[in-house]
């Protein structure tokens, strides 16, 4: 039985290697950083980059799919701590992102990635004269976008410091903080609009009723005609 596992482990791993032009094999004996031979990455991926120029080293894992990162990967500090993880789809972010400093959890991010060969998605937009939600089709130019909830935190607490809230790369406002602000500012208008246009000074409305009927009225206005 342990002959017949270790036979048939050999054959994927040879099955592998007759995949790569070039490879490395694993501590665990298991393919590494392949290329095929449209050199195309494929398959687990293991990177170290030494710090360089100030920026600090790391180490990373993940998939490759046609020379694209698919799916999770994690990237460590030097030392071995995480420092993320993202999610990718056709090479671009997708899903949730978490990245971390060395007392926890720092940014939860959320992305939706873009099918190169169809730049499409749906999106609701709601009726503002109703309850009804509407499905809208729109063209999307970017490879990834800002598509749900980003949350903050307090790496030391847990504790979220802030939350936002993305459609499509958009920033969405919340719909009460929106109203009272256009509210605000229709009303601040109106009122400077009435103070300008409507309010009169007692005077001036008794002087424009005592001439009313009157086709032309000279005012002196205190002009002594000298230049």
């Amino acid at each position: 039985m342990r002959l017949s596992l270790l036979f048939i482990g050999l054959l994927i791993n040879l099955s592998s290697f007759a995949q790569c032009k070039t490879y490395k094999i694993g501590v665990k004996g298991d393919t590494l950083n392949c290329t095929d031979f449209n050199n195309l990455k494929q398959g687990k991926w293991v990177l170290h980059m030494e710090s360089l120029r100030g920026e600090p080293g790391y180490d990373q894992e993940g998939i490759y799919k046609d020379d694209k990162k698919e799916g999770a990967w994690r990237t460590y500090t030097l030392m071995g701590d995480i420092m993320s993880i993202e999610n990718f789809r056709w090479g671009y972010k997708n899903a949730n992102c978490a990245y971390y400093n060395i007392y926890g959890i720092e940014r939860l991010e959320s992305w939706r990635a873009i099918d190169p060969k169809s730049p499409y998605d749906t999106i609701d937009v709601p009726d503002l004269h109703s309850d009804a939600v509407y499905k809208k089709i729109v063209k999307v130019d970017a490879s990834s976008v800002k598509q749900g909830t980003w949350n903050y935190y307090n790496a030391e607490t847990g504790a979220i410091t802030k939350t936002e809230e993305y459609v499509l790369d958009q920033l969405v406002v919340p719909e009460k903080k929106t109203n009272s602000a256009k509210i605000i500012s229709d009303s601040t208008y109106t009122v400077k609009a009435d103070s300008v246009s409507k309010v009169k000074p007692k005077e001036v409305l008794l002087y424009e009723k005592k001439n009313s009927n009157k086709k032309k009225v000279k005012v002196r206005d205190g002009a002594t005609g000298v230049q």
